[in-house]
């Protein structure tokens, strides 16, 4: 198990901390399914007691990212298609609505963060910087959520998303993917800035359908990293 590197802040409590810090790596795929999570060695590598060691792999539980076996061992689980196919089902309802109430009313400001996140993206893109692409992805969407008063839907999602998230995170770098994000969020704001909502829709739909289309060659290329569809 990788060694993670994380300094602890100590006006807030560890549990949340060492469960932000595990299911980034889980996300990201630097703990790849199916490794191993021993509460001891965590323990030790945090500079921890096991009891928030434990708290934070009962919520890894609660989003499906690991499997505890009792008095024996705690591992990543594999990514679960249909979980996935829920949590895009989720995301996508939600944000076909927000699309349609922002593209009804100006907001210069909020246009400038969404082209500053599309920026970020492809400077990112340029010079390899994966992890950046993906914040400055994240970003543009949560921007939007923020926008339209609803972030706590956005926090909803991202308790759901852990499974899609991986997903993504192996189809991204597939030849032209990363290009094809950012001509949709590119004609996304530019449907949003010309107050077309049907048209902000219609983009929205093609963008959040992507990786699930190719759900069946990821789990081709990657069959000891998913469960069947």
């Amino acid at each position: 198990m990788q060694s993670p590197k994380l300094r602890l802040d100590r006006s807030r409590h560890a549990a949340p901390q060492v469960f932000e810090h595990l299911r980034e790596q889980i996300v990201s795929l630097e703990l790849a399914p199916g490794a191993p999570l021993s509460r001891v060695t965590l323990a030790e590598t945090y500079g921890l007691s096991q009891t928030p060691i434990r708290d934070a792999l009962m919520r890894l539980a609660e989003e499906a990212l690991v499997e505890i076996y009792p008095q024996h061992t705690t591992v990543v689980s594999r990514i679960d298609i249909p979980a996935a196919r829920q949590a895009h089902f989720l995301r996508q309802s939600l944000e076909l609505e927000i699309v349609h109430m922002l593209a009804q009313r100006p907001d210069p400001m909020l246009h400038k963060r969404l082209q500053a996140s599309i920026d970020l993206q492809r400077t990112s893109h340029a010079s390899g910087e994966y992890q950046q692409f993906i914040n400055a992805d994240q970003a543009f969407h949560r921007d939007m959520h923020t926008a339209a008063g609803v972030m706590s839907l956005w926090e909803l999602e991202q308790r759901y998303s852990g499974h899609l998230d991986r997903l993504r995170r192996l189809h991204l770098p597939e030849a032209g993917k990363a290009e094809r994000i950012m001509d949709d969020h590119q004609r996304l704001l530019d449907a949003i800035v010309a107050q077309e909502p049907a048209r902000a829709q219609q983009v929205l739909r093609e963008h959040l359908s992507g990786t699930l289309s190719q759900v069946a060659e990821i789990c081709k290329r990657y069959p000891e990293y998913v469960l069947a569809a």
